[in-house]
């Protein structure tokens, strides 16, 4: 006989994860289905948690390799890459362990296996063997996470042709790589090979990095990239991607029409990724899809099938960790009979390239469509004293407010520690703040953290330091 819960939830990443301990904690006997063997999702094993561990090593790499210019003296600095990789793979295996004491300790029960629907409310778990354990519930969560995409005819190998799972786990230095597409990810991954040797190039489609960011943010970082060295090609349709044993052949044509190739040893595509729904059975059980084949639910994340629900990368909106984490709790709490909700205006998004780059709420440009009358403060990291102070001072600060009521409608950073700073913008939103709070409350100095109350400053056109 199937075991009953009284809530499940497919998919261990962080949207999953949380929601299940949030269940838990909410009284409710509660079971999450995870297949890839171990917790935390794409999140934690192949995603934002090892690109982290390389960024921050690569930059560590780099910076030592220019100490000398500030009066630090040392011998010849060496990378070994295998000790590197051994660092991150120490880092992941830590915290998916960590994940699993939480589940135990929130009295979680936890499946390692491929879950899919027997019915909507009966669960099938194969796992690595094919045996299977079917269990029942009241309520279902699908929390199954997403998928990178290819381009048509190109497949990925994760040898020559590698998403960002593959450009994670390369064994050496590639002399040359190529990113296709210049987004969050691509972008990190370029500039974690870039520092650590190789010579990277950017194939944009679009006649910009970055889409959706602020463009003056956008044209800032590319600008900050292109002096670090990396190549950017915009405006590039690729055509063809042909692999020889050693690399590839990327055929590309411009929007004039001209063709180019480029001679690569590793192809990066990072163009985007797609809800991870296959094998679930959706269809069986009648839950709906909408045509970017993301599950429709409503504001409650319920679907059509009413004791059947779905957060973080299957549905709309961001494919971003702590999206799914806010969504996770939220639908913890509706399911307990709580008022569960996430602001999807203060979602932060951050690139941890070096400089940082941070976003949140509206950009200019769809304040300008809204027709939304606005005022721009702005203050440079050049002139902030904690920047100067450890010569990392690229970057600025754009604070978005609104014309009449002052109130703070966005916030766009580049510059040293941009993903921290943002989050006193994000508070401040939350909370219907307006400029003039933010200029109002006292930052210590020397800090980053200055620059931010100096924008706040310069919307009303009284920054000190500027």
């Amino acid at each position: 006989m199937a075991e009953k819960f009284q809530a499940v939830v497919i998919g261990g990443g962080p949207g999953g994860y949380v929601c299940a301990i949030r269940l838990a904690q909410l009284g409710l006997k509660t079971a999450c289905i995870e297949s890839r063997g171990t917790l935390g999702g794409t999140c934690l094993n192949v995603g934002c948690i090892p690109s982290k561990s390389l960024l921050n090593l690569s930059e560590e790499f780099h910076k030592v390799q220019n100490l000398s210019n500030k009066g630090i003296e040392i011998g010849e600095v060496k990378l070994n890459l295998s000790k590197m990789m051994k660092s991150k793979d120490k880092a992941v295996t830590i915290l998916t362990k960590g994940v699993e004491f939480l589940l135990k300790k929130n009295k979680v029960t936890y499946f390692k296996g491929t879950g899919s629907f027997k019915s909507k409310n009966e669960v099938s778990i194969k796992d690595e063997k094919n045996k299977e354990t079917i269990i029942s519930s009241e309520k279902i969560i699908i929390a199954t996470g997403s998928v990178p995409v290819s381009l048509p005819g190109i497949d990925f190998d994760e040898k020559i042709i590698v998403s960002s799972t593959g450009a994670l786990k390369l064994e050496k230095v590639p002399k040359k790589m190529v990113v296709v597409g210049g987004g969050y990810i691509g972008l990190e991954m370029g500039s974690v090979w870039s520092r650590l040797g190789s010579e990277v190039h950017v194939i944009e489609f679009l006649d910009h990095i970055t889409p959706g960011m602020d463009k003056e943010i956008s044209q800032e970082f590319m600008k900050i990239l292109k002096k670090q060295g990396i190549n950017f090609h915009m405006q590039h349709k690729v055509e063809l991607v042909k692999t020889n044993g050693s690399g590839a052949i990327i055929s590309t044509k411009d929007k004039d029409g001209n063709k180019k190739d480029f001679n690569t040893d590793i192809v990066l595509v990072s163009v985007g990724r797609k809800p991870n729904t296959n094998g679930l059975n959706l269809e069986k059980i009648g839950v709906k899809l909408d045509d970017r084949k993301r599950i429709k639910t409503n504001k409650d994340f319920q679907t059509n099938v009413k004791n059947i629900y779905a957060i973080g990368d299957v549905i709309v909106g961001p494919m971003l960790a702590h999206k799914a984490e806010d969504e996770g709790i939220a639908v913890a709490e509706n399911i307990a009979g709580q008022s569960g909700h996430v602001n999807y205006n203060t979602i932060p998004g951050v690139i941890y390239t070096t400089p940082e780059v941070a976003s949140i709420g509206q950009t200019e440009e769809q304040l300008k469509e809204k027709n939304i009358k606005y005022k721009i403060g702005k203050f440079s990291f050049m002139a902030n004293s904690r920047a100067k102070a450890i010569d990392d001072s690229e970057g600025f600060v754009k604070i978005l407010a609104d014309e009449k009521t002052d109130k703070v409608l966005g916030a766009h950073l580049i510059g040293p520690h941009a993903g921290e700073l943002i989050a006193e913008i994000g508070v401040a939103m939350e909370f219907g703040a307006s400029s003039e709070d933010i200029a109002r409350t006292c930052h210590a100095h020397p800090t980053f953290s200055e620059a931010v109350k100096e924008a706040a400053l310069s919307v009303d056109k009284r920054a000190i330091h500027s």
